[in-house]
């Protein structure tokens, strides 16, 4: 016997009738269309976002010829694929303005987000996910244009920072926009939200599949966007096209000729996973204390990116003038300002001027400090600049150290340290991302080869079992179960997996009323029933033909008149029913449509089988979630 309870909810005046219900149309055919529509509005997003990517990417090939390179001297390291400008006449190396240009252009980036778009400090990921998450996809129409100001002046005056972090807030910024141009719903909005993000990220770093994987998987730590996929790709992929059209096609790290696949060396690359976990821990605690420092900091937000930019000058001045003359070079940049690619480049092919040996090493893991240390102080203060570039070259860092401390200590020369800083590179985002099988294939993608696939699947896996509680970025989720994206998704998806027959209550007696029966007695009966909130009208054959709820009682009250002359059959409405076939998820839609709080339960033959009150759909749900929740 459940609890009686102590009144009827409110009830709006009318109910809408189960015949004003709209049927389903042709299920397949509608989402043909909708797909359709969605792949459309996908390439649209693609195309605006890889002539953005475009325009964003040379602007700062100038910006950081002219005032990087032109003014202070500094000579930064490039990867293969990355020079796509000639250069320019280099000026002599200036240490004083190296100390002061970075925050003199991060203090004008500080400025512009700091005035216009808060939500456009920091790497840009954050910000993305935020958005999927909790604005419903929605990115308001400032942030791509300031976003793209406030690190072209970071990044071209030298922070320690990639340009793929700001380019995915861009296009998906452009994706938002577009999406509210098209007045699509909110599951479409964030769907464009994620491709847009996909295309920039394609178009800055040539990596289309990887690109759009990587944006399906970084807004869940355990989990993985899948509606966004396919959309991801077509955008990605028009926006790759959209690239390759200005700047040509290829890719930005070279390498050996072939990297053969040796089993022996395998334990070498699961030692090299556990050790680069340790590296990632580091980098993670370097880059949120830097931010809870600069959070404590008593200075305006608009200037704690220049106090920043002025620490990291400070740092690398120095460096270039002790390490420049090692070199050959006065003013090589080693890869300590901006994304520092070239830095990865040597960790994958070496240089002229890189000690073999020992030596080489420590140099590698020198530079790899320094890296952590610079883009903490550029994306840790609040500047405009990404953090996945620098994770590659940190992991490349890592890896070409270590596979040149193992070639010296194993005498195996069949070790290639190349093959380890390409693997570190995929390995450390993909662990502190949580994006393993994205990282995986853009390290292939950049590579232009598939040889290191196994390693890579290997020290992936590893490392993300080591990290699983660790994320370089705080907006993630764990799973879409916990996103509010898609809370109403789960709950149906939930309730669709649970019969009506299942829950249903049988054992109690009940009450139902011949069709002919006076509503004094119907009133009298209701009235005094502790359980029943939805009474049966049957015919001659014992079918139910229809319901009173037991709101009847406020009406008769207010209308005693109606007690003199109604019957059963009068005071009925449309059954409010539901077969014991039936999945949870239609048993809701009926308690909301009719506007009870029980169903009558009928079996094929339309006879009683039971009732189902909403506690028991709530409990249900509750039941069948409970295990997911206490996951960790």
């Amino acid at each position: 016997m459940t609890t009686p309870r102590e009144g009827p909810p409110p009830r709006r005046a009318a109910r809408t009738p189960v015949s004003a219900t709209p049927l389903p149309g042709p299920r397949g055919l509608l989402e043909f269309q909708h797909l359709g529509r969605v792949l459309l509005h996908a390439g649209l997003v693609g195309a605006a976002a890889g002539l953005a990517g475009s325009l964003f990417f040379a602007a700062l090939e100038l910006g950081e010829r002219y005032i990087l390179e032109g003014l202070t001297g500094y000579r930064p390291l490039r990867a293969h694929g990355e020079a796509v400008l000639p250069v320019l006449h280099r000026a002599e190396l200036r240490p004083w303005l190296i100390c002061l240009v970075p925050a003199l252009g991060a203090l004008i980036g500080g400025l512009l987000t700091a005035r216009f778009a808060p939500e456009a400090r920091g790497g840009g990921a954050d910000a993305l996910i935020d958005a999927f998450h909790q604005r419903g996809g929605v990115v308001r129409r400032r942030v791509p244009l300031v976003k793209a100001l406030a690190s072209f002046f970071t990044l071209a005056s030298g922070g320690s920072g990639g340009r793929e972090g700001p380019t995915m807030q861009i296009g998906g910024g452009i994706g938002s926009l577009l999406a509210r141009a098209l007045r699509v719903g909110p599951r479409e909005r964030r769907i464009l939200l994620i491709a847009g993000a996909a295309a920039g990220m394609s178009a800055m770093f040539r990596t289309p599949l990887g690109a759009a994987l990587l944006v399906v998987e970084v807004l869940h730590r355990d989990d993985f966007e899948s509606d966004a996929l396919v959309p991801s790709i077509l955008a990605s992929v028009v926006s790759y096209s959209v690239f390759i059209y200005f700047f040509g096609e290829s890719t930005l790290f070279t390498h050996a000729p072939r990297y053969p696949f040796i089993p022996s060396h395998l334990p070498l690359y699961a030692l090299f996973a556990v050790l680069l976990s340790v590296v990632a821990v580091g980098y993670l605690t370097v880059i949120h204390g830097t931010e809870r420092v600069f959070q404590r900091i008593k200075l305006p937000v608009w200037a704690k990116p220049a106090l920043g930019g002025l620490a990291l000058g400070l740092l690398v001045a120095p460096i270039l003038i002790l390490l420049g003359g090692r070199a050959g070079q006065p003013g090589q940049g080693f890869g300590l300002l901006g994304a520092g690619y070239g830095a990865a480049q040597v960790a994958i092919t070496g240089a002229g001027w890189l000690p073999s040996g020992w030596d080489g090493v420590e140099l590698l893991l020198l530079l790899l400090g320094m890296k952590i240390i610079a883009t903490s102080l550029t994306v840790g203060s609040g500047g405009s600049a990404g953090d996945f570039g620098p994770s590659l070259v940190i992991g490349a860092l890592a890896g070409g150290a270590f596979g040149r401390a193992a070639e010296i200590l194993i005498q195996d020369p069949r070790i290639d340290p190349g093959a380890f800083a390409l693997v570190g590179m995929g390995t450390l985002y993909g662990g502190v991302a949580h994006v393993p099988i994205a990282a995986l294939v853009m390290v292939c993608e950049l590579a232009g080869s598939y040889d290191l696939l196994v390693p890579l699947m290997l020290c992936e896996g590893i490392a993300f079992v080591a990290l699983r509680h660790r994320s370089l970025y705080r907006a993630q989720v764990p799973t879409r179960r916990d996103s509010p994206a898609h809370r109403d998704d789960f709950i149906y998806d939930v309730l669709r997996g649970i019969l009506v027959r299942d829950v249903v209550v049988t054992s109690r007696p009940f009450v139902a009323f011949d069709a002919r029966t006076k509503a004094a007695s119907v009133i009298t009966r209701i009235a005094g029933c502790e359980w029943q909130d939805t009474f049966p009208v049957l015919d001659e054959t014992g079918k139910v033909i229809g319901t009173i709820d037991a709101d009847i009682l406020r009406t008769a009250a207010m209308s005693p008149e109606i007690t003199e002359v109604a019957i059963a059959h009068d005071m009925m409405e449309t059954p409010a029913a539901v077969a014991d076939t039936e999945d949870l998820h239609r048993a809701l839609q009926t308690l909301l449509q009719h506007e009870v709080r029980e169903l009558v339960v009928l079996d094929a033959d339309g006879k009683i089988v039971g009732f189902l009150d909403e506690a028991d759909v709530a409990r249900a749900y509750h039941d069948a979630t409970a295990g997911i929740r206490r996951e960790p």
